[in-house]
């Protein structure tokens, strides 16, 4: 069986960021949240230069695509519950 990797990308709205200084504080702790608890690799991939927006990318592999869908399918959730109303929209690819 060949392993499976996936990749998500989350846009998020950040609107009580007022300067870049706090909008990267708020993605910071998404980030380090995201990979503690899903052992997932994450960065920010754009609106680097935008307050009050971000995009995050996410990547995972593992030995199945159900199983690297349900991990994607987590993390959203996750982000979600945590941060209500700052996640706009999210794309999801898997090989």
């Amino acid at each position: 069986m060949a392993a499976a990797i996936g990749f998500l990308e989350v846009h998020l709205r950040i609107p009580e960021a007022h300067s870049l200084k706090e909008k990267r504080g708020v993605v910071k702790r998404i980030i380090e949240r995201l990979k503690n608890k899903f052992n997932v690799s994450v960065s920010e991939i754009g609106e680097q230069d935008k307050w009050q927006s971000s995009v995050i990318g996410v990547v995972t592999i593992a030995s199945s695509k159900k199983v690297v869908d349900a991990t994607l399918e987590k993390v959203v959730v996750y982000i979600e519950d945590l941060y209500p109303g700052k996640v706009i929209n999210y794309y999801k690819e898997i090989f």
